[in-house]
């Protein structure tokens, strides 16, 4: 009976110790993550202390901790919020608190991974105005930067402009000059804004870098590298690792940038999928740097081809595509046979011989199952099967353990064989038809063998073509306002990098580089800030909306793509800097226009928190459609099979000739009729606005379908060219 007592002891003291952990938990012992708390605009009361109210508001919901501890960090420098780490009860109580817009995890955000200017018309010898040029300041937000790159030296250069109010906080090591003028990091894990990366190193020059002459990679695509203003300045905010981007880190250097003083901001980062607007710590920064007139260039995304994937859906962004340029770089291999095919990799190894061993990677390893194996997985090929042989691999990562395994190279299946990608060995990604070929010739003789070649740039007169991995349409929060905006180069650019980074992903890979080839929408958003500069140094007056529109409205149609309709592959078309210095007619927007359209998808007392004065959103249906905000291309969802009339309105700004008539053109679809009113609109002063509707009559389509069209307003000088989009989606 004791004993049996005692049994009942230890399972009442084991239920009793269990219900206090339990009830520990639920006070505030769980896990904490850290949290954004986004409170919208600073109030305008002098006496207003953000630090002491952020800290008072995480008084009143802390359980189990002291505010102090689970404090991360204050945004008081141009929005109003802070960063903490909680629990989930805890954020939940903050979400409901009347002064909260809202409460959302930090999440992670990645990294969206020379010739293209002159490609583009943007030649060394266009027009400029230095002297302006020298006075805009591009902030960029990413990896850091290697400071003591030719691309950020600062010969030539004079003092700062007066408008910079930032620092040169860079940490330990790392120096400011007259060129790259201020630096800040945000990183726990680093204390320094040097670039160990090479991602931000690479951001920075394709924006505004020095020209630097007699560049190339191990002899690939020699010439000049240089940013879109090489003249500007550079202030850098490193806000990543290699583990990836935080939210809070992300919301701290717009805070920062914002009240520095940079005319723009570049930031190739982005999360996976798109998030509503008020949760988005890109959206959140860039919509109080539009507040104070900056621009921000921010990139699509790199999960392409699939529909929907763009990620940075802001009406207030520019949202940059990837597109090719008019070189390639391309890496032959030639097989046992004669055949001859053309592979993509760059390449920059060349084999001392004619023929070598092939063997395909699920013959190459005792150590992993054979589906494994296919794909030369990590710590699969077995070194003494590879040594002095070329590996297939079934995936284009295969490279790195075929290099680790000491194979001669390696022939891979690529998914993106239009993008040529660096790597370790000499190695070449082909397409899935040509890498069936290898695969047949493999298994067809006894004793097969191949050549790969060195990498060569070719000439590609069907550029510019979105590239495959470059996220695309429709937008998946706003689907009236069409993403990405535009397309630019974003395919194979060479610019400076970090000798400290990696150059692959291999870890045997030793190189040491200056300058580097990347691929990405990251390396196309950077090409569209500098693009952005420039305009801006002709009108330094124009606001965020009327640069953007600039852009959007004199873009190049582009050519073949793999997405139907082209719209969600590169949105109004190819960059084209020299015309957009000069659109005729501008879509202009302001900070009330954006709020009315916030009014559509938030409350109005979240309106309110963001806008940080009075607003009065309207009631039913006069809360209107995304449809109808002033943007330079127009979209619709319709329902599926059935007739609809849809009718949008656009102001356009003369920015043109004094006197001047515009004509609207429409380049039509059989399938839809579209009627503009009026058809003409003359302009008798500079800035001056009018106002047109465009209304469209279609019988209706199948549900995920969609019907493109063209508005093109024209004077005999300027074409101002919108994209149109009605899409069937069904409920």
């Amino acid at each position: 009976m004791a004993k049996h007592g005692a049994l009942l002891f230890t399972h009442a003291f084991f239920i009793l110790i269990l219900s206090m952990s339990l009830f520990c938990k639920a006070i505030g012992h769980e896990d904490r993550k850290p949290y954004i708390v986004y409170l919208g605009s600073l109030p305008h009361d002098e006496l207003y202390s953000p630090l002491s109210y952020h800290l008072g508001l995480l008084e009143r919901v802390a359980e189990g901790s002291s505010a102090a501890n689970a404090w991360i960090r204050s945004y008081r420098r141009s929005f109003n919020g802070f960063a903490a780490k909680l629990t989930d009860r805890e954020s939940r109580k903050l979400a409901n608190m009347e002064e909260v817009v809202s409460v959302f995890p930090s999440r992670t955000y990645q990294l969206q991974t020379t010739r293209s200017w002159d490609f583009m018309g943007f030649g060394e010898t266009i027009t400029r105005n230095a002297t302006t040029e020298s006075d805009v300041i591009i902030g960029v937000i990413d990896t850091g930067v290697w400071p003591e790159s030719d691309s950020f030296k600062d010969e030539g250069f004079g003092p700062a402009p007066t408008k910079w109010k930032g620092a040169c906080n860079g940490g330990k090591n790392f120096t400011c000059n007259k060129k790259l003028i201020g630096a800040r990091f945000f990183t726990s894990e680093e204390e320094s804004a040097r670039d160990e990366i090479g991602h931000g190193s690479h951001t920075a020059s394709t924006a505004a870098g020095n020209a630097v002459k007699d560049v190339s990679f191990y002899g690939l695509v020699p010439g000049t590298a240089r940013g879109g203003v090489p003249s500007a300045r550079i202030a850098v905010y490193k806000i990543c690792t290699l583990e990836g981007c935080t939210g809070e880190a992300i919301l701290a250097a717009f805070d920062h940038a914002i009240a520095d003083g940079v005319d723009i901001i570049t930031i190739s980062i982005g999360p996976n999928h798109a998030f509503p607007l008020d949760v988005d710590p890109i959206a959140i920064g860039a919509f109080h740097a539009m507040e104070k007139g900056i621009l921000t260039s921010n990139s699509a995304g790199n999960n392409g081809p699939e529909e929907g994937s763009v990620s940075s859906v802001a009406p207030w962004i520019l949202t940059v595509a990837a597109s090719s340029t008019d070189h390639r770089i391309i890496d032959k291999v030639v097989l046992g046979n004669g055949s001859t095919l053309v592979g993509s990799s760059v390449n920059s190894f060349s084999l001392n011989g004619t023929s070598f061993p092939l063997i395909h990677g699920k013959d190459a390893s005792s150590k992993c199952p054979e589906i494994y194996a296919w794909i030369c997985l990590p710590g699969c090929l077995d070194r003494d099967l590879v040594k002095g042989k070329i590996v297939v691999c079934d995936k284009f990562g295969g490279n790195v353990e075929a290099h680790k395994a000491g194979a001669l190279g390696s022939i891979l299946l690529s998914s993106t064989p239009d993008v040529s990608f660096v790597v370790p060995l000499p190695a070449t990604g082909l397409s899935y038809q040509d890498y069936n070929v290898v695969k047949s010739y493999l298994n067809s003789t006894k004793e097969p063998g191949a050549n790969i070649l060195k990498s060569e740039a070719i000439k590609d007169d069907d550029a510019p073509i979105a590239a495959s991995f470059s996220s695309r349409g429709p937008n998946q929060i706003l689907p009236e306002i069409i993403k990405p905006d535009i397309s630019a180069p974003g395919v194979d650019i060479l610019a400076a990098y970090s000798p400290v980074a990696p150059v692959t992903s291999s870890p045997e890979d030793k190189r040491s580089l200056k300058y580097s080839i990347l691929s990405g929408t990251s390396m196309s958003c950077p090409h569209a800030a500098g693009v952005a500069a420039y305009i801006k140094t002709f009108h330094p007056d124009w606001s965020p909306a009327a640069i953007k529109s600039s852009l959007m409205t004199t873009a190049k149609p582009m050519n073949g793509t793999s997405t139907s309709p082209g719209e969600f592959s590169y949105g109004s078309g190819h960059i084209d800097p020299v015309k957009a210095i000069d659109p005729g007619l501008v879509y202009d927007a302001s900070k009330e226009d954006y709020i009315r359209l916030l009014c559509m998808v938030l409350d109005e007392a979240k309106v309110r928190h963001i806008s940080g004065d009075n607003s009065t959103c309207p009631k039913g249906s006069e809360k209107g459609s995304p449809k109808d905000h002033n943007y330079a291309s127009l979209a619709a969802n319709v329902t599926p099979m059935k007739p609809f009339t849809v009718t949008f309105h656009r102001t356009v700004k003369n920015v043109g000739l004094t006197n001047s008539t515009y004509q609207a053109k429409i380049m039509p679809n059989p399938k839809i009729d579209i009627k503009v009113d009026p058809e003409v609109l003359s302009f008798k002063t500079l800035n001056e606005e009018k106002t047109f509707n465009l209304t469209i009559v279609g019988e209706g389509f199948p549900d995920g379908s969609h019907v493109s069209a063209e508005l093109v307003w024209y004077d005999g000088t300027h074409s101002v060219r919108s994209p149109i989009l009605v899409s069937s989606v069904g409920n």
